[in-house]
């Protein structure tokens, strides 16, 4: 809205000039013309003395002054205005805070060159086991519930056997491998059959992330590459991971091939299902010069920023190296500790596209 006011208020100062150059001209017309029947043409008959011989030519010096000017302003040529160098926009102060600039210093720090990979947390095929018994029998006895931590060879469940006795034999299942118990699925007194599965356990220590890569982008991931993990349920956290193994097989209707990447689960915060980003490192410096991503402006193959200097702002070119979700690294065009615009650099461009000039804050809203 804001410019669209400072639009609609520009538009009206060039209509009123060219109301103002058009009346202007038609008044120098009709004096001419005036000047014509009343002072040349009795003259050029015999019938009267010209009353101010000099007045035609003093109006037609000014008109030939006059249209130029007016044809070139209506017609959109633009007059040189000097006082700014090339590339600049100036701002008072009233102008900054209207539009909410923001700067921030080209700075030294680490940066990694990063591919993001959209994947899900799954439990490593190897860590996870299944108990059921060989027996037909009813439960007579429950050692372990579900989240119980278990260690290897901990008793689980007690059945007997339907087999004849006195007493009945029964059998005791004990837990195959460490772990968490994450699926029960038997009661008290429950009859079972051979090969039902009573308990799921699972050691979460390590987890996978199972993430899909594009063919195009196949050939930048290799295995024992680092990955950074993040996860909705703790935004300000990143697991450290590595990529394990690239699958064989490509699917032909995403066209994308799975990647695991082993992540470590220590704290156990991490849960089988959940969505994650995993960002490969592709890349990595201890000190680049890097700026906010949010500062480079990319139109026609070309990137600049504007650099503050005071209340000016110069449009400068810039080479980019690697790039992070926040940060890109700059190879040409600034030096440490030079200030760039963040927030409002879009609105700096309208101003450059228009000389340099922007519109007065007076009549904005």
């Amino acid at each position: 809205m804001l410019l669209q006011n400072r639009l609609s208020n520009s538009a009206t100062v060039i209509l009123n000039r060219v109301k103002d150059l058009l009346d202007l001209a038609l008044r120098l017309l009709s004096e001419i013309s005036h000047c014509v029947r009343d002072d040349v043409l009795p003259g050029l008959i015999g019938k009267s003395r010209q009353k101010n011989p000099n007045k035609l030519i003093y109006l037609l010096f000014f008109a030939a002054c006059l249209f130029p000017t007016s044809f070139a302003f209506a017609h959109g040529e633009q007059l040189e205005i000097s006082g700014q160098p090339k590339g600049a926009v100036e701002l008072s102060n009233e102008q900054i805070k209207l539009i909410d600039l923001k700067t921030v210093q080209a700075s030294h720090k680490p940066l990694a060159q990063l591919l993001g990979l959209n994947g899900e947390i799954q439990l490593l095929p190897n860590e996870q086991a299944d108990v059921s018994v060989r027996i037909s029998g009813n439960v007579t006895a429950l050692y372990a519930n579900l989240g119980d931590q278990v260690k290897v060879n901990q008793p689980l469940i007690k059945v007997q056997s339907l087999l004849i006795g006195d007493p009945p034999p029964s059998i005791v299942m004990n837990a195959p491998m460490a772990g968490v118990i994450d699926a029960r699925n038997v009661s008290l007194g429950q009859a079972v059959v051979p090969n039902t599965v009573l308990f799921h356990i699972s050691n979460r220590s390590k987890l996978i992330v199972v993430a899909k890569v594009y063919e195009e982008d196949l050939d930048k991931v290799k295995v024992g590459q680092d990955a950074k993990i993040r996860v909705l349920s703790y935004p300000h956290l990143t697991f450290l991971g590595k990529v394990n193994l690239i699958e064989p097989n490509l699917d032909p209707l995403t066209r994308t091939v799975n990647v695991q990447i082993i992540v470590n689960n220590l704290q156990d915060l991490l849960k089988p299902g959940m969505f994650t980003r995993a960002n490969l490192i592709l890349q990595e410096s201890k000190s680049a010069l890097v700026i906010p991503s949010s500062a480079i402006i990319e139109t026609n193959n070309e990137k600049f920023v504007f650099k503050q200097q005071g209340n000016r702002y110069d449009r400068v070119m810039v080479k980019t190296g690697m790039a992070d979700d926040n940060y890109t690294e700059i190879l040409e065009g600034l030096s440490e500790g030079e200030q760039v615009v963040t927030q409002g650099n879009r609105q700096l461009y309208t101003y450059w596209l228009t000389g340099g000039h922007p519109p007065s804050p007076e009549g904005a809203e």
